[in-house]
């Protein structure tokens, strides 16, 4: 694409790389405990809630600095913006490594999670400042991808490192230095925006922060978005925490958990390469959210009653695939439809419904039944879907989507 007004730039891509590394160092910062809860609290001489805490931090720390970062993020830049928060993990990074009592891992930690708001609101910043519109979503996506897979390395190596002999604390000095080399590569790497902009006159162009909340707030169809978020990503996130919990009365094992939590989201991870080109080429926001709504109720379903194994392991990979797979569309989507509101605050409201969600994952738990079976919470969440399926046909493609 070249204009006299606006041009596509190559370097584009070093910039989406080295943003998509941070973020994906940074979630297997926050869930690396997770899959070695039991030796964690024996190395640290504290209870598994404990090690729990370790996690659920990270929502609590988002919720209150969400609207600040999207501010700063708006008002100074995503580069300084994420520069703050790419140096506060690095150095609360390599300090865990170092700690060796809980105490100590637990302040680090809450500086990791004050750094994460300062990654995930920029997802949509960074394609709109160096990405043409038919691009953004697929950027988008990258960027889920990365999130993703984040989070399936956090699930799937501390319990291998432990086997091999490697100590717990140096595990965590082996992941913050990674992401201490993510944090560098990006300040070195990264810049604001190219020369000249990478989309014609006025589509770049953005309000102030309140003034974009206001804007945004007024949006009938971004009010419907946020339950579609709320219910997407409060259902990943329940199945995700409660896997074992839900699949074990069926017979299955700690080790199918395992597994079948992997597959959902190298599910998902493909569904954020496959699906987002698909909405980018053809323009199309609202058909591909409710394919990716629509299809993922089968594989819920499965979720809730399966009790083959291999049915099993393919319902969470369906349901991985069109649930979160349509995640950067939606990400996208809220940013077009909220122009002139800036990307970092309608970004950094759907990251906010998300945190909000773990609402979701604390009903599944009182809605528990008496032989522990989580059946009743699963068809809530299916539930959820079939409202978000009357939501999505509500809404409207933005029309600048078309061009």
């Amino acid at each position: 694409m070249t204009d006299k007004n606006y041009h596509l730039y190559g370097y584009r891509w070093v910039v989406l790389a080295v943003f998509m590394f941070i973020n994906l160092t940074i979630e297997i910062m926050w869930i690396c405990y997770a899959p070695i809860t039991t030796p964690a609290a024996s190395f640290y001489h504290v209870s598994d809630s404990q090690i729990g805490f370790l996690s659920e931090i990270w929502f609590i720390a988002f919720i209150p600095l969400s609207f600040p970062v999207s501010w700063a993020i708006d008002t100074f830049g995503f580069y300084r913006a994420v520069g703050v928060g790419a140096i506060i993990m690095a150095v609360f990074g390599i300090l865990r490594g170092f700690a060796g009592s809980y105490s100590l891992v637990l302040w680090c930690t809450i500086g990791l999670g004050i750094a994460q708001p300062f990654l995930l609101n920029a997802w949509t910043k960074v394609p709109a400042q160096w990405f043409g519109l038919e691009e953004r979503a697929t950027a988008v996506g990258l960027i889920t991808l990365s999130n993703l897979l984040g989070t399936a390395i956090g699930e799937a190596v501390p319990p291998i490192l432990l086997q091999g002999g490697i100590s717990i604390q140096t595990q965590q000095l082996i992941f913050g230095s990674i992401t201490a080399f993510s944090s560098l590569l990006f300040l070195i790497l990264a810049r604001e925006k190219p020369a000249t902009p990478p989309c014609p006159p006025g589509h770049e162009a953005r309000a102030l922060m309140l003034d974009g909340l206001k804007n945004a707030l007024a949006v009938k169809d971004f009010w419907l978005l946020l339950f579609v978020a709320f219910a997407g990503l409060g259902i990943f996130n329940g199945i995700e925490t409660w896997v074992e919990e839900i699949i074990r009365p069926r017979g299955f094992t700690p080790t199918d958990a395992g597994t079948f939590g992997a597959l959902m989201v190298i599910g998902g991870i493909i569904g954020a390469v496959v699906l987002p080109p698909l909405s980018d080429r053809q323009q199309k926001r609202i058909r591909y959210l409710l394919i990716g709504f629509l299809l993922a109720i089968p594989g819920l379903i499965g979720i809730t009653y399966a009790t083959n194994f291999w049915l099993l392991m393919f319902s969470g990979f369906w349901s991985g695939f069109f649930l979160i797979g349509t995640g950067p569309i939606l990400f996208q989507y809220a940013a077009e439809i909220t122009i002139p509101t800036p990307e970092g605050t309608s970004n950094g409201m759907i990251q906010l419904i998300g945190q909000v969600s773990v609402i979701y994952v604390y009903i599944m738990v009182a809605m528990e039944s008496s032989n522990g079976a989580f059946t009743s919470s699963l068809w809530l969440g299916v539930g959820m879907v079939i409202i978000s399926l009357i939501l999505i046909m509500r809404m409207k493609d933005p029309v600048f989507s078309k061009i």
